[in-house]
């Protein structure tokens, strides 16, 4: 799972707040059995949660901090720690055992996190420029998707660009290959099928388009054009509006870029929003034509 920063938050330090969780984490596994009890391996289970919330309470989304550590099985051993107090053998075997299966998947949790956040921090720490285009975009924009010159509107014609494609605006343009304007469709059932073809020959990210040498001697080249799909962590609760969701998802993955996302919108009220959000926006502008008479 990739984990959802704070707004703000600082992706190499919360890499190593992953890390020492982790850690602390890998040392009660390899020392559960010198508990003597089994209320004894309950309660040093417990400190490390609240040592683990601590930590990474401030730096992470509350869903990624329930997936990670306040688990139903851990409300589970809460409520039973200072009532099942017998040292019958079935009460030790039960709560070993809710113990043990705990420890056990916290273990692949925590692995899984910190390993996504190790590649995700790799692959974003070259030198591109990242942007979000909202639905809008797609439909309206001049140029399709695979035209799309991320460059020209930005004025960075040599610049490698990373287009981010939230998961939100995958199921608006399913949406609108319903609607009856024919050429919302089109442009909704388009954009699926090349986003379709890409991602089946890649993984997360997908070449949009090559750059290439400029005729213009002493000109640096131009830049490449990619494609990456952003998935949500399990637990992930949208916002009621898709133009929030899709603001939020910008905002989340800055702290782990470590740089600023750039919002490509024809909407007036979703470059309004994006704005006062602290994103940076590019507000696009259809010719309007002459006043109708």
């Amino acid at each position: 799972m990739l984990i959802t920063p704070h707004p703000g938050a600082n992706r190499d330090n919360l890499l190593k707040a992953l890390q020492s969780v982790q850690g602390e984490l890998s040392n009660l596994v390899s020392g559960a059995g010198n508990a003597q009890n089994a209320q004894e391996r309950v309660l040093a289970y417990l400190k490390w949660t609240n040592s683990a919330v601590r930590m990474l309470g401030t730096q992470i989304s509350p869903s990624d901090l329930n997936h990670l550590v306040l688990t139903d099985r851990y409300k589970l051993l809460l409520t039973v720690a200072g009532t099942m107090t017998g040292t019958d053998t079935p009460t030790k075997a039960f709560l070993n055992g809710l113990v043990a299966r705990e420890l056990e998947e916290r273990v692949t949790a925590f692995n899984e996190a910190v390993k996504t956040l190790e590649r995700q921090i790799t692959r974003w720490s070259g030198y591109e420029q990242y942007i979000v285009p909202d639905t809008s975009f797609y439909i309206h924009h001049p140029a399709k998707l695979e035209d799309l010159d991320p460059g020209s509107l930005l004025g960075d014609p040599h610049a490698d660009f990373v287009v981010l494609v939230p998961m939100v605006i995958v199921d608006e343009l399913d949406r609108l290959k319903e609607t009856k304007d024919k050429l919302v469709r089109w442009r909704a059932g388009y954009t699926l099928a090349v986003l379709d073809r890409l991602f089946q020959k890649w993984d997360v990210r997908a070449l949009l388009r090559q750059g290439g040498t400029d005729p213009e001697p002493k000109v640096a080249p131009l830049g490449d054009a990619w494609i990456e799909l952003l998935f949500e962590a399990p637990g992930h609760v949208r916002l009621p509006n898709s133009d929030d969701e899709i603001i939020d998802r910008a905002l989340s993955v800055e702290p782990l870029l470590n740089r600023k996302v750039t919002l490509l919108t024809y909407d007036t009220g979703q470059s309004m929003r994006a704005r006062n959000a602290g994103l940076r926006v590019v507000k696009l502008r259809p010719e309007i034509g002459e006043e109708p008479v």
